[in-house]
């Protein structure tokens, strides 16, 4: 398998440690559905964990599949590491 930049492993641990935000902000808003500055965080992260997959799908390909990312022009999903390879 050939080696990955170190950006790769940066963006995808800075995605998932936003996702888990995000994971967090959901099961605490369950519970204080009205809590703005709580609602304010969650669309806050929801838009930078957008923008760090795009940047990362730009530089690395798809990051995941089912309509949650768009394809390239030579279908490059199952061409990247899977999770378990980095």
């Amino acid at each position: 398998m050939q080696q990955l930049p170190d950006e790769y492993y940066q963006l995808l641990e800075e995605i998932q440690a936003v996702d888990f935000v995000l994971v967090e902000l959901t099961l605490y808003l369950d519970t204080h559905p009205h809590d703005v500055q709580a609602l304010q965080q969650f669309n806050q992260f929801a838009l930078q964990s957008k923008q760090l997959k795009q940047s990362f799908e730009a530089k690395f390909g798809m990051l995941q599949q089912f309509g949650g990312s768009f394809a390239d022009a030579n279908w490059s999903w199952g061409t990247a590491p899977w999770p378990w390879q980095v």
